[in-house]
C-alpha cells in the first residue's frame, strides 16, 4: 500500500487480483433464487443431515438485515460462498459464520478471493474485525487462516457445536479455535498481497529458544514435550480428515492431546502467530516474568 493509497482501495485491489488469479467472479448475493443456490452449494459440500448448514429463509434474513452474503462464481455457476452476521460491537465486527468451496474448485484460491472480497466489503463499511471459528486439527485450514490472511487465534473452544451430523464432522468433538482478522493490521495486509512465505518446523525445532510442546511419535501418534522455552511448537495430524476413517481412535487421542495443550497454551495467555507449512502452531509463550494481556490484540 503506498502512502496515499487508502486501506479500502488496497483491499479492493488485493480482492480483485485474488479473484482474478482464481478465476473467478465474487459478489454478494440477495437474489431469491442465487440464495437458494448457496444452500444447496452447502449442502453439497457438507452431506449434512436432515437439513443444509445453512437454509434460504435464514440466508434471506440475513442479506436482507444487511449481513454478509456472498458467492464466488465461474460463468454464473457458483462455486463456493461465504456468510457472516455483525457481532458485538456491531457497528466494528463481523462474525464469518460459514465459508465453503465445491471440492471441484478446491485449490485454485476459490476460498481466497472469498475472504480477500469479505474483507474489503467490512472496511468499505467501517468494519475494522473479521472473527470465525476453525477446527484447530485440520492443518490446510490453519496454513490458510494464520499464514495466507494472517489471522491470529484467541481462544481454544471445546466442543463448540456439539455433536454434528454431516459427513465432515461426525464421530467427532467440535473443537474450535476463535480466530481474529484485525483488517487493518500490516501483517494482514502483507499476507493479503500475497507475500508471505511459508516456514518449516524442521527450521526451527534445533534452535535455543524453541521447545516442542506437542509433537509426532513415530507411529504418527502425539507426544508430550516441554513448555520451557519462549517459542512453542505444537503438532497436528497431517491429515486428519482421513484419519477419522483410517484409524478413529488416533483421531480421537489427537483431539483431546490438542485441546490439552494447544487450549491450556492460548487460554493461559500464550499466542499462536504462525502455522508452519508442515503442520505445526508456533506460539509465543507466556512466562511468570511476563504479563497476560487481554483482548484480540
Amino acid at each position: 500500500m503506498t502512502r496515499l493509497e487508502s486501506p479500502i482501495t488496497s483491499a479492493q485491489e488485493q480482492a480483485a487480483a485474488a479473484a482474478n488469479a482464481a478465476a473467478v467472479n465474487v459478489r454478494t448475493v440477495t437474489d431469491l433464487d442465487e440464495l437458494a443456490g448457496v444452500e444447496d452449494l452447502y449442502e453439497r459440500i457438507w452431506h449434512s443431515e436432515p437439513n443444509a448448514p445453512i437454509g434460504t429463509e435464514m440466508l434471506r434474513a440475513l442479506s436482507k438485515a444487511g449481513n454478509y452474503v456472498a458467492g464466488a462464481y465461474v460463468a454464473d455457476t457458483m462455486v463456493g460462498a461465504c456468510v457472516g452476521f455483525f457481532a458485538p460491537p456491531s457497528d466494528r465486527t463481523l462474525h464469518s459464520h460459514i465459508a465453503g468451496v465445491l471440492p471441484q474448485a478446491a485449490r485454485r484460491g476459490v476460498g481466497y478471493a472469498l475472504k480477500l472480497h469479505q474483507r474489503a466489503w467490512a472496511l468499505e463499511r467501517g468494519i475494522g474485525v473479521i472473527e470465525w471459528t476453525f477446527d484447530p486439527l485440520i492443518a490446510r485450514n490453519a496454513y490458510f487462516n494464520l499464514v495466507k490472511l494472517g489471522g491470529r487465534p484467541t481462544e481454544y473452544l471445546p466442543n463448540f457445536y456439539g455433536g454434528m451430523r454431516d459427513r465432515i464432522n461426525t464421530g467427532d468433538d467440535t473443537d474450535r479455535l476463535l480466530l481474529c482478522w484485525d483488517l487493518e493490521d500490516p501483517g494482514v495486509s502483507e499476507a493479503c498481497s500475497m507475500q508471505r512465505q511459508p516456514t518449516y518446523a524442521a527450521e526451527l525445532r534445533h534452535r535455543d529458544d524453541v521447545a516442542v510442546a506437542l509433537g509426532r511419535g513415530p507411529a504418527g501418534e502425539p507426544v508430550i514435550g516441554s513448555t520451557d522455552a519462549p517459542t512453542l511448537l505444537i503438532a497436528v495430524p497431517p491429515d486428519v480428515e482421513a484419519l477419522r476413517g483410517t484409524d478413529p481412535e488416533l483421531a480421537s487421542v489427537w483431539r483431546h492431546e490438542v485441546r490439552k495443550v494447544l487450549g491450556e497454551l492460548l487460554n493461559g495467555g500464550a499466542r499462536a502467530r504462525a502455522f508452519t507449512r508442515d503442520g505445526w502452531y508456533v506460539l509465543d509463550a507466556v512466562h511468570p516474568n511476563q504479563s497476560r494481556g487481554e483482548g484480540h490484540s
